[in-house]
C-alpha cells in the first residue's frame, strides 16, 4: 500500500468477486461456493453507483469552488491581486488535498466522486501554480505566447507531466492518466518544435512516441499490483493505438501543419506517399491483430481507424456525393455486421460473438483461490447417534430405548 492512496486488496477483492461471478453465471461455482469467495473478499469501501457519483462530483466541486471564494475574499483585505497568487494557490492545494487524504483514510472512498473532484481541484491548483511561476519568471516575449513553440512552456509540460505521474501513481485516476499521457505527447511536440527542421519530423516522433509509451504500459501489466492500475493502464495503451495511427494519418499530419504554420490554406506536405500509405494499412494492421490474438482494444480503434481513414481519402479525393457515399458505406456496414454475427454464434478461427472472460483471470490464480476457499465451506454434518425416539415402558426393562 506503500505510495498508494487507496488499498490495493480493494482492486483485487473486486477483480475476484467479478471473475467467481462470472464462473458460477457459467456454472462452474455452485452458489455455496459463490458466497463463500464473497465473504472471504469483502468490499469494504464505498462506492456509489454511477447516477450518486455523478452528483457526488458536482456537488463537492460546487463547495470546493464556495469554500475558495470565501478563502479568497478573507485574503483579499491583506494581499493586492498580483501577490496573492501565489501562497492563495498553495494554500488551497494544500487544503483540498488535505480533506482528499483524510477523506479517503476516514471514508474508505474509493473513486466515489467526491474523491475524484477533490483531486482534480487539487491538480488544477498545482497545475496552475506552476504554469503561473513559471511564466512570470519568464522574459516578457514569452510570458504571453502558450504556443508550443515557447521553451517556457517545454518547462512547464515537463513539471506538469512529473506532477500527473506521481498523482497516476498514487490515485489509479483515469481521467489524470489521460491528461498525463497528453502531456506527454505535447512535450514531445514542444521539444523537437525548439530545432529548425522538428515539425517534419513531428508525425514520426509521435508514433516513436506512442510505441513507447504502448511498449510502457505492456510492461506494467506483468507487475504484481496490476490489478491497482489496470484501468489506467487499459485506458493508456488504447490512446497510444490512437496516437500512433493519428501520427501516420494523412489529414492529422496535412492540417497540423497547417494548424503550426499558422497557414489559412492547408498546402502539401512532405513524404504525403508515406502518410497515404500509413492511412491506408494501419487499421487493417490494427484489426487483424485484434482478430488473431484476440483483443477487443486494437479491434475496436482499428474500427475506428478504418472509418476515419475513409474520411480522409474521401475528403481529398471525392468520388461519389456525400449522401450516396454515406448510405452506400451504412448499407455495407450493416451487411457485414449481420453475416459476421450470424457466422461467429458458432465460434470459427478461435472467435465467437460470445461473451469472453476477462483477461485479469490471469493475474488471479482463480483455481487455487477456488479450491482454497471452497474448502472451509460448512457441510451438513453426518448422521450420527440421534438422541430420542425411544420408549420405555420402566427403566428400559423392555431394552428398547
Amino acid at each position: 500500500m506503500k505510495g498508494k492512496a487507496y488499498n490495493p486488496t480493494w482492486a483485487h477483492h473486486e477483480a475476484i468477486r467479478q471473475a467467481a461471478t462470472r464462473w458460477q453465471r457459467r456454472g462452474l461455482l455452485s452458489a455455496l461456493q459463490l458466497a463463500a469467495i464473497h465473504a472471504a473478499h469483502p468490499l469494504d469501501y464505498y462506492r456509489p453507483n454511477i447516477f450518486l457519483r455523478i452528483t457526488l462530483f458536482v456537488f463537492t466541486l460546487i463547495g470546493a469552488m464556495a469554500g475558495g471564494g470565501m478563502l479568497l475574499l478573507m485574503l483579499s483585505g491583506f494581499l493586492d491581486d498580483s501577490d496573492a497568487v501565489i501562497p492563495f494557490s498553495i494554500l488551497g492545494a494544500g487544503a483540498t488535498l488535505f480533506v482528499l487524504e483524510a477523506a479517503i483514510s476516514g471514508s474508505r472512498l474509493y473513486h466515489s466522486g467526491i474523491d475524484n473532484a477533490l483531486l482534480y481541484i487539487t491538480l488544477s491548483w498545482l497545475a496552475f501554480l506552476i504554469t503561473y511561476t513559471i511564466l512570470e519568471a519568464a522574459p516578457v516575449q514569452y510570458q504571453q505566447s502558450p504556443s508550443l513553440f515557447n521553451p517556457y512552456i517545454t518547462v512547464t509540460l515537463l513539471l506538469v507531466l512529473a506532477l500527473l505521474l506521481a498523482a497516476t501513481i498514487r490515485y489509479a485516476d483515469r481521467l489524470v492518466a489521460t491528461v498525463a499521457y497528453l502531456a506527454y505527447l505535447l512535450l514531445v511536440a514542444s521539444v523537437l518544435l525548439q530545432v529548425p527542421a522538428g515539425s517534419v519530423a513531428l508525425p514520426f516522433a509521435l508514433m516513436l512516441a506512442s510505441v513507447a509509451a504502448y511498449g510502457g504500459a505492456k510492461k506494467l501489466t506483468l507487475r504484481s499490483d496490476y490489478l491497482y492500475y489496470k484501468p489506467c493502464i487499459q485506458l493508456v495503451q488504447a490512446l497510444c493505438l490512437v496516437s500512433f495511427y493519428m501520427g501516420g494519418n494523412y489529414y492529422a499530419v496535412r492540417e497540423g501543419n497547417a494548424l503550426l504554420s499558422d497557414a489559412v490554406v492547408a498546402g502539401q506536405v512532405p513524404f504525403a506517399w508515406l502518410f497515404y500509405f500509413f492511412t491506408a494499412t494501419l487499421p487493417v494492421i490494427y484489426i487483424v491483430v485484434g482478430l488473431r490474438r484476440p483483443n477487443r482494444i486494437w479491434l475496436l480503434i482499428g474500427l475506428l481507424a478504418l472509418g476515419f481513414s475513409v474520411f480522409t481519402f474521401r475528403y481529398y479525393h471525392s468520388v461519389l456525393p456525400p449522401e450516396l457515399a454515406a448510405t452506400l458505406a451504412g448499407a455495407a456496414l450493416v451487411a457485414a455486421m449481420i453475416w459476421v454475427t450470424r457466422y461467429l454464434r458458432v465460434p470459427h478461427h478461435g472467435l465467437t460473438t460470445a461473451a469472453d472472460d476477462d483477461d485479469a483471470t490471469r493475474n488471479l490464480n482463480l483455481e487455487s483461490l477456488i479450491v482454497a476457499e471452497t474448502a472451509t465451506v460448512p457441510q451438513p454434518a453426518a448422521a450420527g447417534f440421534e438422541f430420542g425416539g425411544g420408549s420405555s415402558g420402566g427403566g428400559g426393562a423392555d431394552g428398547n430405548y
